[in-house]
């Protein structure tokens, strides 16, 4: 199973410094990107989020347009089955979430969201975590995780 965070979906779905990468990783993996739902609202969010504040600021965030072909590009790939939005049991997320808190974050500084990813990936004995975030890249390794694409 190939689990990916946001800043992974965010590459994917807009053309950033990692695009390039994300789009070759996901070729060369060859298999669905498998999200929770809590992610695919995430993703939602952020691109939305994104939107309002270019309404506020012309250099910040993405165009209305810029995202609403974010959104539908998303909803294509569920659609097809290039990512799949899949449940999780929340009480064990909760558990390895609670345990990956009190290893990494007095340490490192770890996000409530980006420990949940990462939990939920741990349970659902993920293969692969796709990810340019460098913070959830260094604690997914740590708990022994695969972390694709490889960083130069």
């Amino acid at each position: 199973m190939h689990c990916a965070d946001t800043s992974f979906l965010c590459s994917l779905y807009r053309q950033q410094s990692h695009s390039e990468r994300a789009i070759t990783t996901l070729e060369q993996i060859g298999a669905p990107i498998v999200v929770s739902h809590l992610l695919a609202y995430e993703f939602r969010q952020a691109v939305r989020f994104q939107v309002f504040l270019r309404s506020r600021d012309a250099k910040k965030g993405y165009s209305e347009t810029e995202g609403f072909m974010m959104l539908a590009q998303f909803e294509n790939d569920l659609e097809s089955g290039v990512v799949i939005e899949a449940g999780a049991d929340w009480t064990e997320v909760a558990a390895e979430v609670e345990r990956l808190s009190e290893c990494h974050t007095m340490r490192r500084g770890s996000r409530s969201f980006d420990l949940l990813h990462i939990a939920t990936a741990l349970k659902w004995e993920a293969t692969v975590f796709l990810s340019f975030d460098d913070l959830q890249r260094e604690i997914a390794e740590a708990e022994g995780l695969n972390v694709l694409p490889a960083l130069d």
